[in-house]
C-alpha cells in the first residue's frame, strides 16, 4: 500500500506544472491531468469494485488479491510507458488513462483485501489501532511522494523544457518500489495462510449453508441505512482531501505566494500528520469509542481547513501550514472511526463486498471532483489565484455534505444503540 500510495500521489506537487504545457515536453495541461488522475476511478465505477468484492468474498483475500496486486503493477507499468513512448499528447494521455485505470482498481482491490484481512485479524481487540498503522505506512507512502517527486523532477528557469525522461522518473521510482511490494505480498499471502490453518478458518467463505454469500444480500446492504451514512460519508470527506491533494501546489503556491519548494513542504504536512496521528486516534477509538463524535470533529476540522485555504489573508505562509494542519488531524480522526464501523454493521460474510461498495461511492466522488478541478484551474489559466479559490469554494461545500452526513450517523447511533458504533473496539 505504501508503494501504491506512492504512485498514485507522485504528481501532486508537480500539478503547476500542467498549467504551463508549453513547458513539457509531455504536452498535459491542467484538464489533461485532472482527466488523467481520473481514470483511477473508471474501472471501479462502472462495477468493477463491486464484482471483485464479491470475489473477494467468494474466492478469499489471497487469490483475489494477488490478481489484484498484479493488475496494480501491471497498469503502474503501462502508465511510465506512455510517459516515456514519444507518442503524441493525446495519444500518451489515452494510454496513460487506461493504464492509470488498471492501477486504480487493482489498488483499490487491494486496499479492500488488507482492510478484509484487518478486519479478520484483529475483530474485538485493537482493530482501530491496526488499521490506523496500515494507514500510517501507506500515508508515508503520500508523503515520499511529496518530499521525493519535486527532486526528482527539478525546477527549470522559464522558458526550459522539461523532458519525457524527466516526467517519468517519479513513475520509474514507483514502480521500483511496488516490485518490492509484490514480495511482501507474497509473505502476507504465506502469513494469512499459516493464520487460517492455526485457528481453523477458511479463506473464502464457503461455511454453512446460511451463512454462505448470496447476491441478495448486496440488497441488503443498500436498504441499511448506517451503511449508507458511512459510503456517502467516505465520498465526499474523501473527496475534499484526496482530490484537493492532486491540485495542491496549483492551489498553495498562487494563495500563499511561496515557492515550488516551500509548497512542498507546505503539503507534506498532510500526510506526516496523518503518518503520526492515525495510529494514535486508532487507539483512543479502541479504548473510548465515541467513533461517531470523532468523525463528526473530523469534518468540521476539514471544513476550517478549505476555508482558511480560500480566504485567509493571500500571500501568508502561516496559514498555508495551519491549514494543512487542520486537514491532516481530520484525516487522521475520521478514517479512524469510520472503517472500524463498518464491521459493526455488516456480518462477516458480505464484509469485502461491504468494503468494496464503500469504495465504489468513494471512486465516484473521486473522479468527478477530480476532474472539475482540473477544469477549473485550466478555465483560469494565467488567473491561477482565482482558480484555486474557485476550486477550494468547490471543496467548502463537500466538507458541509460530509460534516451533514457524520451529524447524520451520531444520530442514528444514538437511535440504535444495539449496533454499538460508539463503543469501544473490545466490547
Amino acid at each position: 500500500m505504501f508503494a501504491s500510495y506512492f504512485f498514485d500521489d507522485m504528481f501532486s506537487t508537480l500539478s503547476h506544472l500542467f498549467e504551463h504545457p508549453e513547458m513539457l515536453q509531455l504536452g498535459w495541461n491542467s484538464a489533461d491531468y485532472g482527466f488523467y488522475t481520473s481514470g483511477y476511478s473508471t474501472l471501479c465505477i462502472f462495477g468493477g469494485l463491486i464484482v471483485c468484492g464479491m470475489l473477494l468474498d467468494k474466492w478469499g483475500v489471497r487469490i483475489t488479491g494477488s490478481i489484484f496486486v498484479g493488475m496494480m503493477a501491471g497498469g503502474a507499468a503501462l502508465v511510465a510507458w506512455a510517459i516515456t513512448s514519444g507518442m503524441a499528447p493525446k495519444a500518451s494521455l489515452t494510454v496513460a488513462y487506461v493504464g492509470c485505470m488498471l492501477f486504480g482498481l487493482g489498488s483499490e482491490i487491494a486496499g479492500v483485501a488488507v482492510t478484509r484481512s484487518i478486519a479478520k485479524w484483529f475483530k474485538g481487540r485493537n482493530i482501530a489501532l491496526a488499521m490506523g498503522l496500515q494507514l500510517a505506512i501507506a500515508r508515508l507512502g503520500t508523503l515520499f511522494a511529496f518530499v521525493m517527486s519535486p527532486r526528482l523532477v527539478a525546477a527549470k528557469a522559464s522558458g526550459e523544457m522539461y523532458t519525457l525522461a524527466e516526467t517519468a522518473r517519479p513513475a520509474f521510482l514507483g514502480l521500483f518500489l511496488m516490485m518490492v511490494g509484490i514480495i511482501l505480498w507474497a509473505l502476507f499471502v504465506a502469513l494469512d495462510a499459516r493464520f487460517d490453518k492455526q485457528r481453523g478458518l477458511k479463506d473464502s467463505v464457503e461455511t454453512a449453508e446460511n451463512e454462505k454469500f448470496r447476491f441478495s444480500d448486496v440488497l441488503g446492504l443498500l436498504k441499511n441505512k448506517q451503511f449508507i451514512f458511512i459510503a456517502l460519508l467516505c465520498v465526499f470527506f474523501y473527496s475534499s482531501i484526496i482530490a484537493f491533494k492532486k491540485f495542491a501546489t496549483a492551489i498553495l503556491i498562487p494563495r500563499f505566494d511561496v515557492p515550488v519548494d516551500a509548497a512542498k513542504w507546505m503539503v507534506s504536512v498532510l500526510p506526516f500528520s496523518t503518518v503520526v496521528f492515525a495510529p494514535l486516534f486508532g487507539m483512543l477509538v479502541d479504548k473510548a469509542g465515541k467513533g461517531t463524535r470523532w468523525m463528526i470533529i473530523g469534518a468540521i476540522l476539514a471544513f476550517i481547513a478549505h476555508l482558511l485555504l480560500a480566504f485567509a489573508p493571500k500571500g501568508v505562509p502561516f496559514y498555508g501550514y495551519l491549514s494543512m494542519i487542520f486537514l491532516g488531524f481530520g484525516y487522521s480522526l475520521v478514517p479512524a472511526a469510520m472503517w472500524p464501523s463498518v464491521p459493526k454493521i455488516v456480518p462477516d460474510k458480505v464484509l469485502g463486498t461491504a468494503y468494496s461498495l464503500v469504495y465504489w461511492v468513494q471512486n465516484l466522488g473521486l473522479m468527478s471532483f477530480k476532474m472539475f478541478a482540473g477544469n477549473i484551474l485550466s478555465s483560469e489559466a494565467g488567473s491561477e489565484a482565482a482558480g484555486a479559490v474557485k476550486v477550494e469554494v468547490m471543496f467548502i461545500c463537500v466538507c458541509i455534505a460530509s460534516l451533514t452526513l457524520a451529524y447524520a450517523l451520531k444520530v442514528s447511533s444514538r437511535r440504535h444503540p444495539e449496533l454499538k458504533l460508539d463503543a469501544p473496539s473490545s466490547e
